[in-house]
């Protein structure tokens, strides 16, 4: 039997057991197992082995708990309830504001834990009543609060990024910092199209009635604390990191103790937001390494039998395609499958395949990263079993349908794309920031 058909049953036998409901990681690393077995014998038990050793002393690693632990913190805390009440009184008053304000919210979330699901319920448990209370369009919320927390996976730290970084071999802090301009020009989409659909449709964004926005400014200026503390958190952990004073692990820790602290600054650090923070974050984390560590193994089968290069062969040399239509291609192969997969199950199947070959086609592992985690945002939101759908089915009140749902993402699919589109036109938008920064260093 050829490698080339040994590849391919390896990934059709994991599509066929994803499609069964089972863990991904399980999947992925019994199919890893049962493939090595069969192709080297008792020897291939080393590589399981091996690959845990790489995954323990990767010492970024670290960083993935403290920064989940530093999300939850601030979620469970009720600083995040917080930052909205102060979006809310200062962009009530124009068209949409509450639409901008909620994307708003969600760069700030974004940029203090990581994960799309964090701020998905966030925005679905306080942004969404609001906006629908104050006759907002469901359609148009619903699509606002999808696509502002998919930034949680783009805007550092981004727990996606980690993993592509630790799969792809690429530093953590260049890919985190790479995928900071891209987010905000994601977000800076959102807002212009939210402010120009909304100036030309003011039903489906009112602004707030006189007796709401009559604020004094007394007021609004003290609810304006409610951003110091976040902002220093982001500063103590980001702007200490891009000054060089402290480590990219440093940096964590820091976040993560800077959360601890607000809570207990603003007096709501009990034992139950403390016990929900930390089975939180040690769920998640061990969801993630398990993930790396069959992603690690079954790479290591997948270069075992020359995939990579078969692939490489068979763009380059038989079809005689160019780099660009290369990379294009692989883009919407990850669309596709986001359709049925997640995130993490995407990168695992097909980052032993890709990663090698944007290497060969001479383009930059760092860029490439982005490309890939915003392709993660698009398929988030893509039916029929985009991840963000139905987290946001299994949120939403009763009057928001499935249909509507579906209706919502139609229009920020189609900026994601244009930003995903950007990014590929002007690279510089993703590697201009870490080679700024890793070269004063």
């Amino acid at each position: 039997m050829s490698y080339e058909l040994v590849a391919l049953l390896m990934f059709a036998s994991m599509m066929l057991l994803l499609f069964t409901g089972q863990r991904v990681f399980g999947v992925i690393g019994f199919v890893a197992t049962v493939f090595s077995l069969a192709l080297w014998g008792e020897g291939a038990f080393e590589m399981p082995f091996n690959a845990s050793f790489v995954l323990l002393n990767w010492y970024p690693l670290v960083t993935l708990p403290m920064f989940i632990y530093m999300g939850y913190m601030l979620s469970e805390s009720g600083i995040a309830d917080d930052l909205y009440r102060m979006f809310h009184v200062w962009s009530g008053p124009v068209r949409g504001g509450l639409a901008i304000g909620t994307i708003g919210l969600m760069v700030i979330i974004s940029a203090m834990n990581g994960l799309s699901v964090a701020g998905m319920s966030i925005g679905a448990s306080i942004a969404l009543p609001e906006m629908l209370k104050r006759r907002y369009d469901k359609v148009m919320v619903t699509g606002v609060i999808q696509a502002g927390s998919s930034l949680g996976i783009l805007v550092p730290p981004s727990v996606v990024l980690v993993l592509y970084g630790m799969i792809a071999r690429q530093p953590v802090g260049q890919l985190w910092l790479a995928g900071v301009f891209p987010g905000l020009l994601l977000a800076g989409l959102f807002i212009a199209y939210i402010a120009i659909r909304c100036w030309l449709q003011p039903d489906l964004g009112p602004a707030l009635p006189p007796e709401e926005r009559n604020v004094p400014w007394r007021e609004k200026f003290r609810l304006l604390r409610a951003g110091i503390l976040p902002f220093l958190i982001f500063f103590l952990m980001t702007g200490l990191f891009l000054m060089g004073v402290t480590s990219l692990v440093e940096s964590s820790a820091v976040g993560a103790a800077a959360a601890t602290l607000a809570a207990i600054i603003k007096r709501r650090l009990t034992w139950q937001v403390m016990e929900e923070t930390i089975r939180k974050t040690l769920s998640i984390s061990c969801m993630f390494m398990w993930i790396i560590l069959a992603a690690l193994s079954f790479g290591a089968v997948f270069d075992g039998v020359g995939a990579g290069k078969a692939l490489q062969s068979l763009f380059v040399e038989r079809w005689e395609l160019d780099p660009w239509t290369i990379l294009i291609m692989m883009q919407l192969s990850f669309i596709l499958m986001g359709m049925f997969l997640d995130d993490t199950a995407m990168l695992v199947i097909v980052a032993p395949l890709y990663v090698p070959l944007v290497r060969a086609l001479g383009f930059d592992l760092i860029w490439y990263g982005v490309l890939y985690t915003i392709t993660c945002q698009i398929a988030y939101m893509t039916p029929p079993f985009g991840y963000n759908l139905f987290l946001m089915r299994a949120m939403a009140p009763p009057e928001i349908t499935l249909a509507d749902i579906y209706r919502s993402i139609v229009p920020f699919v189609a900026v994601m794309i244009l930003g995903l589109a950007l990014v590929m036109i002007f690279p510089e938008l993703a590697t201009w920031l870490p080679k700024e920064v890793y070269s004063r260093r």
